[in-house]
């Protein structure tokens, strides 16, 4: 599903997530977080045992934007979600040893084709922003491991939520110094897509797993496998 003309006039910004939708989360850390499972004995599927720690984190994240308390960081929530898998695959650990497979975050990578994408919208005029839960300091140690220099990164930490609480929305909105009629949001997670849809936003969701969006009435704009999709629509 491509964008409609009247939308693509509209767009100024681009404002992407980043875990799962810039770089690949799920692949990046089931191939980091391998070697550390094997030494630990662990006979388990690596790739599963980093969907339940994605999950637990999300779960976590969701409920601290809920109860509407100080805003915990997201590194303080990964620790507990990592602590609580460990215990579930029932694997000995050390406070040292969570702290590390929290910092494998900032190390992830982009998908392959992203880096030739982001150029090409930034050729084409677009101004390119990051929206993400992660915490400043994090998304600041991963800039290098993603390689490209985007115009605005933003931490939820600047509206004291989770995505997709509306308030990150209109925080990034405020930073970007953007209507938000104006500003394309682009996302992995269909969660994410609805929030930022309900907020006034338009949205792309990019499905790369080929999964139903859901039966949202805040459906995407605009659906693409890829970034190369985008690209291709936008340029």
């Amino acid at each position: 599903m491509h964008a409609s003309l009247p939308i693509k006039q509209k767009i100024k910004t681009l404002a992407f997530d980043q875990y799962g939708t810039i770089v690949d989360m799920q692949g990046d850390l089931t191939q980091k977080v391998t070697p550390f499972l094997k030494n630990k004995g662990w006979s388990g599927n690596p790739n599963q045992f980093v969907t339940w720690w994605r999950r637990t984190h999300f779960e976590n994240s969701m409920i601290d934007s809920l109860c509407c308390q100080e805003h915990t960081t997201y590194r303080q929530i990964g620790k507990r979600a990592v602590a609580h898998v460990m215990d579930r695959a029932k694997i000995k650990y050390t406070e040292d040893e969570v702290a590390w497979l929290i910092s494998l975050i900032e190390q992830l990578k982009p998908f392959p084709e992203v880096i030739e994408a982001l150029d090409r919208l930034r050729n084409a005029g677009y101004h390119l922003a990051i929206l993400s839960n992660g915490d400043r300091d994090m998304l600041d140690a991963s800039k290098s491991h993603i390689g490209f220099p985007f115009d605005k990164t933003i931490s939820v930490e600047e509206a004291g939520y989770f995505k997709p609480h509306w308030k990150t929305y209109a925080k990034a909105e405020e930073i970007l110094s953007q209507k938000r009629d104006t500003i394309l949001f682009v996302a992995n997670h269909a969660f994410d897509c609805v929030g930022a849809k309900s907020f006034g936003f338009h949205t792309a969701f990019i499905n790369r797993r080929s999964r139903p969006f859901g039966h949202w009435p805040q459906q995407p704009d605009m659906i693409f496998r890829n970034f190369r999709e985008l690209a291709n629509d936008f340029t």
